[in-house]
């Protein structure tokens, strides 16, 4: 499965964004977003199941980012709000295809995407 991100950008701090993550199927469990600044390691941003009745936030996300998904269930949102610098990375979006307790380890999604740049600027 391809997923494609998108939505990325330049910004100022305080601003805001939406990344989008075309699944590309509706066979997923979870899709998460997870991020990577540079000369850090990839960490969880959010996820959502399938059924869009649990989404779990990294604290840094928590109050500030929101994670959704359309009704045809094949695209799914990350709508970034007051952005800062520290927010600065390669987001990715990833999906499973397994049943899970919970989703917001790497190692509990499949399939990745290529990443959105995301650039906040003070």
């Amino acid at each position: 499965v391809q997923l494609q991100a998108s939505g990325g950008g330049l910004v100022q701090a305080g601003d805001s964004l939406r990344l989008s993550c075309a699944a590309g199927t509706i066979d997923y469990t979870a899709v998460g977003w997870f991020r990577q600044a540079p000369g850090k390691g990839r960490e969880f941003v959010a996820s959502i199941n399938w059924r869009g009745s649990d989404k779990i936030y990294a604290d840094s996300a928590k109050g500030r980012f929101t994670i959704s998904r359309d009704n045809a269930k094949t695209t799914v949102y990350l709508r970034m709000n007051n952005l800062q610098p520290e927010d600065t990375a390669i987001y990715y979006c990833a999906a499973s295809f397994n049943a899970r307790r919970s989703y917001y380890r790497q190692s509990d999604f499949e399939s990745w995407g290529q990443g959105t740049q995301v650039t906040v600027s003070s």
